[in-house]
C-alpha cells in the first residue's frame, strides 16, 4: 500500500469514528492517536532490525512524551486501528491487535508475568474495547466483540462476544446487540460497577 493511500485510510479511519472529525488538516493536527499510530509504524520498523531496537524504543518512549499514549515498538498493529481520545493507552511489546479495532482512552493490553515470550493480549478483528478496561496476559479475545469499560480481562472469550466485569465475564453478542460498544453496555447490571 502506498504511503498516500496508507494517509487516506488513516484519515477516513478517524472520520469513521469519530463524529467530531471535521476535515483532514484538523485531524492530522489534533488527533494524538493518530500521531501515535503514525510513530508506532516506524518504531516497528527500527524493531526489527537488531541494531536500531534502541532507537525505537526511544522512539516510542518520545511519542509517550508527546501523545500519552505508550506502544511498545515490537506490538503488532492491523489496519484501521483507532484511538479514541488516546490518553493512558499502553500496548504490551508482544501485543497483537487486529484490523478495524478501536481503543478508548485508559485501556491496558498488559502482561501478567515476567517470563520471555508471549506475555501479552492478542485482539481480533473488529473489537473495541471501552475506556479503562485492562486485558492481562496472552489472552485472545475473538473478532466482533466488545470489552466494557473498566472490565478486567484475565481469561480468552470467543467471537461475537460482550465482555464486562471484573474478572470479566463474557456473553454472546446476538445479531440485534451489534451495537457500539455505549449501547451495549446498557445491557449489564449496573451493580456490578460497584
Amino acid at each position: 500500500m502506498s504511503f498516500m493511500a496508507r494517509l487516506r485510510e488513516d484519515l477516513e479511519t478517524v472520520r469513521t469514528h469519530d463524529p467530531a472529525a471535521r476535515g483532514p488538516a484538523e485531524i492530522m493536527i489534533n488527533y494524538s492517536g493518530l500521531h501515535a499510530i503514525w510513530a508506532h509504524r516506524l518504531a516497528h520498523k527500527l524493531w526489527q532490525q537488531e541494531r536500531t531496537k534502541s532507537i525505537a524504543r526511544t522512539l516510542s518512549q518520545f511519542t509517550r512524551f508527546l501523545t500519552g499514549i505508550e506502544i511498545h515498538p515490537g506490538a503488532i498493529i492491523g489496519r484501521r486501528f483507532f484511538i479514541d481520545h488516546g490518553m493512558g493507552v499502553v500496548i504490551g511489546e508482544t501485543a497483537e491487535v487486529g484490523n478495524d479495532v478501536m481503543l478508548y482512552h485508559g485501556v491496558t493490553l498488559g502482561g501478567r508475568s515476567l517470563e520471555k515470550g508471549k506475555r501479552h493480549p492478542t485482539i481480533g478483528d473488529r473489537v473495541t474495547i471501552g475506556a479503562g478496561a485492562k486485558v492481562l496476559g496472552p489472552v485472545m479475545i475473538g473478532a466482533d466483540s466488545a470489552i466494557g469499560g473498566n472490565s478486567v480481562v484475565v481469561h480468552d472469550h470467543p467471537e461475537d462476544s460482550i465482555i464486562t466485569g471484573i474478572p470479566a465475564r463474557s456473553r454472546p453478542r446476538t445479531a440485534d446487540a451489534k451495537l457500539p460498544l455505549v449501547d451495549a453496555v446498557e445491557y449489564v447490571d449496573p451493580t456490578m460497577w460497584i
